[in-house]
């Protein structure tokens, strides 16, 4: 197993690495909620183009398989009482059961996947982190189609839920798979530890 970025800094004193986690816990939901807010409609489609999928798939790059999941359910959580940190500044279990509401469950396994991969390398090159980010993508398209096709149907599903986010997803995909191992390059030449 490999550290993560979120690894090569935690502290090795127990208390102080439980504080570690808990900020970056709470970091993360930050992350997601600011990119949440960087929200755009399409005409024809419930489902804004916002940051959060990036979000997503960096805190389970960077926190990896358990801390990256928790920042999203903070995430969620925070939402579900009421902060405003879904899209557009929405709140509560209303939004959380929309149309939308398969994105952000979504965003659980989404993260842990993306953290799993990267505990076990994935990160290291863009040539692995690009489908690492990829796979941790096609989860959020598939519980968030799921969804909304208990709202618009299985053909406009597609349309509406995938379609037009398949691009801006990619590009997202291709700076992290670029920024990423440059950063572990750097981390690499400081110490040992962070092969």
């Amino acid at each position: 197993m490999h550290l993560t970025y979120a690894d090569v800094f935690r502290p090795t004193a127990k208390k102080s690495a439980l504080a570690y986690d808990a900020m970056l816990v709470l970091a993360g939901s930050v992350l997601l909620a600011l990119g949440a807010q960087v929200a755009f409609y399409l005409p024809g489609t419930p489902v804004p183009i916002t940051g959060q999928t990036l979000a997503v798939l960096l805190a389970g790059a960077l926190f990896g398989p358990v801390r990256g999941p928790a920042a999203v359910v903070t995430y969620l959580l925070q939402g579900a009482a009421g902060l405003p940190v879904f899209a557009a500044g929405n709140a509560g279990v209303a939004y959380i059961i929309g149309p939308t509401g398969g994105y952000l469950l979504a965003f659980v396994p989404a993260a842990w996947v993306v953290g799993l991969l990267s505990r076990r390398g994935w990160d290291r090159r863009a040539l692995s982190l690009a489908p690492a980010m990829l796979l941790g993508s096609l989860v959020i398209y598939a519980g968030g189609m799921l969804w909304l096709t208990c709202y618009v149907g299985t053909a406009h599903a597609l349309a509406m839920g995938v379609g037009p986010f398949i691009i801006g997803d990619l590009l997202k995909i291709a700076a992290s798979a670029l920024l990423l191992p440059v950063g572990w390059k750097i981390l690499r030449q400081i110490g040992p530890a962070c092969r």
